[in-house]
């Protein structure tokens, strides 16, 4: 197993890590009145960061991609940064943050850690990593296909959690 290939299968791990927090968060959400908003993009954020993953795999056996150390060490070290920025934004929301838009109702509004300066810190962790993880071998074709995709994706769950986090009164307050 080549190093690039454990941090794919490291990343993969923590992805995994994070729906099982995910799951034990909708179920604190939804005992609590919370509703789910826009299920259906869901399905196509699974799949494109399963492919974000899987494409980083092929494209670097398929195009034989080297490990160039002037790109690849500071896009590992972006990666780490968005693993670090994902999980602070995780322990700042407590039980509220999700992989899925699920708002309670009449809870305050979230203002500690990332959320003091942005609206949306764990979607820079994403975009930062999709663009990285990639990168760290060269992986361009993946980088560039997975950041226009996730520019789209993006777009709509923004949307949505916005509109769902208004219509609860809490604007900011998600993942």
């Amino acid at each position: 197993m080549t190093p690039y290939t454990l941090l794919i299968l490291l990343v993969a791990l923590e992805r995994g890590a994070e729906l099982v927090v995910a799951r034990r968060n909708a179920a604190w959400s939804r005992a609590r009145g919370g509703v789910e908003h826009g299920a259906g993009h869901y399905p196509a954020m699974v799949a494109l960061h399963t492919a974000l993953l899987a494409g980083c795999l092929l494209e670097t056996a398929l195009l034989r991609r080297p490990f160039v150390p002037a790109l690849g060490w500071p896009a590992l070290a972006a990666v780490l940064a968005a693993q670090a920025l994902r999980w602070w934004c995780v322990t700042s929301l407590g039980p509220r943050w999700n992989t899925r838009v699920i708002v309670v109702p009449g809870l305050p509004l979230v203002r500690g850690g990332p959320y003091r300066w942005l609206r949306h810190p764990n979607y820079l962790a994403v975009v930062l990593e999709g663009i990285a993880l990639p990168l760290v071998h060269a992986d361009w074709i993946t980088a560039t296909v997975f950041t226009v995709l996730n520019a789209r994706l993006l777009a709509v769950r923004l949307r949505c959690e916005n509109t769902a986090l208004a219509g609860a009164g809490a604007v900011g307050a998600a993942g």
